[in-house]
């Protein structure tokens, strides 16, 4: 269950693209990204990751997920600040509602979601964070893309 609420944490921002043609939104350049769940355990995660002009909208889409179809009927990336409410639901049919906020910027990027799931008819409550800071413009030979 837990990799229900993690899955659906990392899906969260699925449909940030629209940041990406707005005033102030990221750019690309070489990231520092900064993952955090906090449920039954807390787990951190950091990567470094050289971010394309192609990228950006996916990387505000957050991570690339197969596992997870989610829906956000609350989606909005104004004036540097994110707003996203919906859910997430996996292949068995595992549901996950999901309440983001944050703020973007050209050097920054910060996502606070409150994740609910059940689990056999328990419920589970996480919080997921990405914290991102731009930290050059020009990306190491070798760095992680995307």
């Amino acid at each position: 269950m837990l990799r229900v609420i993690l899955l659906a944490g990392l899906a969260l921002a699925a449909s940030a693209g629209s940041a990406l043609a707005q005033e102030g939104a990221m750019k690309p350049g070489y990231w520092k990204v900064t993952n955090q769940i906090s449920a039954v355990f807390s787990k951190t995660s950091q990567e470094l990751r050289c971010l394309s002009p192609s990228d950006i909208a996916k990387f505000m889409s957050g991570p690339s997920n197969r596992h997870y179809d989610c829906n956000y009927p609350t989606r909005r990336f104004e004036d540097g600040k994110i707003t996203l409410a919906g859910h997430c639901v996996d292949k068995y049919g595992k549901k996950a509602e999901v309440l983001a906020t944050g703020a973007y910027s050209p050097i920054a990027f910060s996502l606070h979601a409150k994740v609910a799931a059940s689990y056999a008819g328990l419920p589970i409550h996480a919080r997921f964070t990405t914290e991102a800071k731009r930290i050059g413009d020009v990306c190491p030979v070798g760095a992680a893309k995307g």
